[in-house]
């Protein structure tokens, strides 16, 4: 049920490392809610046309949704640890990234012919 979707602008990074991007922010968002990986989607959009502080410098978006409660102290350590990753990854400054976050209730959020509330 937990999903991070990162949009951005950077135009076509390699398939590699979208891959390896994917995969590490599964693992991380399973890690930090502490919810099985087998339930954790990703998804990536490289080359969204975007501004940022009136830029079209390098920015992304990265939208993080789960059943539960996720608080402060884990959206915070999330964002730096998202910005980190994303920055490894596409070279984006952590300035030009924003994060938003969304506790979604478990009758709202579908599966396998089913929610989970």
């Amino acid at each position: 049920m937990p999903l991070i979707k990162v949009q951005t602008s950077v135009a076509g990074p390699d398939q590699d490392t979208v891959t390896t991007l994917l995969k590490t922010l599964s693992a991380s968002l399973a890690q930090q809610l502490g919810k099985s990986e087998s339930y954790v989607m990703t998804a990536f959009e490289g080359d969204v046309p975007m501004t940022m502080a009136g830029s079209t410098e390098p920015s992304c978006y990265i939208e993080i949704k789960s059943v539960g409660t996720m608080g402060a102290d884990k959206t915070k350590a999330m964002s730096r640890a998202f910005c980190q990753q994303v920055e490894t990854s596409l070279g984006i400054a952590g300035d030009r990234i924003y994060l938003f976050f969304s506790d979604v209730p478990g009758s709202m959020w579908g599966w396998n012919g089913r929610t989970f509330g």
